[in-house]
């Protein structure tokens, strides 16, 4: 269990944003490989505590391990982070100092080939980061109709050639259902024209990205969670947001934006009506993007952006 690895992107600014106190209650909605929990409870006092959340069973187990000797400052808990106001309340809190987000897919889980997430290795079609979850890549790969898979790779992958990618795909499940990650790679590859099948950015990237963001509800799960996680905190407490694509960033931004701008009435109205405040304000006015250090040392870093807000 020891082996589940994730290089934890943006790790010294997200955590130092959100000003650890030592004597307070912090989630970690993301847990991974502990990378920020590890730091965040080695700023804790025995009356410290930090909520560690994720949906991977072998995230928890991996975490526990290699954060043992923080004892009960952690508690750890598998579950969504947009079940977040359950959890806390469920472990005894009602006030939280600091919440941590580190979206997407870990290093981990792409660079295990039978959780199915990557293009560059045979598996099958999975891509669940919740393996108890009832839908699956190949439930949608085979299942999902024409139009229904053009959406979801246009929308989730931004995809240009996304009517083209679906019917190939439509057109080779009629044949046999598609089983694995190099077979549904191969399709999408397919349909590019030879001089851009071997590009920088493999063909299928965009597709594979849209069809997990599918499987997991990924952006469904953001605003929800910025709206408990304001809820929650106390006065000045942060919440810190990593992000690693524009769809991301933008339901990171817009959820942010709900509760900085208040008021929410058309702005023909002579008055406000809705009673909308604000609760959260900017922190940073621009994302905080990787240096080139960290760039060199994690490829995957590149697209990460942070952006984070205190409660007023």
């Amino acid at each position: 269990m020891s082996s589940f690895s994730h290089f934890s992107v943006l790790l010294g600014e997200s955590v130092g944003l959100l000003g650890v106190r030592p004597d307070g209650v912090y989630v970690d909605c993301t847990l991974g490989g502990g990378g920020h929990a590890q730091m965040i409870a080695s700023q804790l006092s025995e009356k410290g505590r930090l909520i560690g959340i994720d949906r991977d069973p072998e995230a928890i187990a991996a975490s526990k391990e290699r954060l043992s000797r923080f004892g009960d400052k952690i508690i750890y808990v598998n579950g969504n982070f947009v079940e977040l106001s359950r959890i806390v309340s469920e472990n005894g809190f009602e006030k939280v100092d600091g919440v941590i987000m580190d979206l997407g897919v870990s290093s981990h889980q792409l660079d295990t080939p039978e959780r199915g997430f990557s293009y560059h290795a045979d598996a099958p079609l999975d891509m669940r980061m919740d393996q108890t979850a009832a839908l699956s890549a190949k439930d949608v790969v085979n299942g999902y109709s024409r139009e229904e898979l053009t959406r979801v790779i246009r929308d989730y992958g931004e995809e240009h050639r996304a009517a083209q990618i679906s019917r190939a795909i439509c057109s080779r499940r009629e044949e046999k259902p598609i089983e694995t990650t190099l077979e549904l790679a191969e399709i999408i590859k397919s349909v590019f024209p030879p001089a851009e099948r071997f590009e920088n950015k493999h063909p299928a990237r965009r597709t594979f990205q849209a069809i997990r963001i599918e499987v997991n509800g990924e952006l469904d799960v953001i605003p929800s969670a910025i709206d408990q996680a304001a809820a929650l905190l106390k006065k000045g407490g942060v919440i810190s947001v990593i992000s690693f694509h524009s769809l991301e960033d933008r339901a990171v931004k817009e959820a942010f934006r709900k509760h900085t701008d208040g008021c929410t009435c058309p702005r023909s109205f002579p008055v406000c009506v809705c009673g909308f405040k604000p609760d959260l304000e900017i922190i940073t006015k621009k994302p905080v993007l990787p240096g080139e250090e960290e760039n060199e040392l994690n490829s995957r870093s590149r697209s990460a952006k942070l952006r984070a807000a205190r409660k007023i």
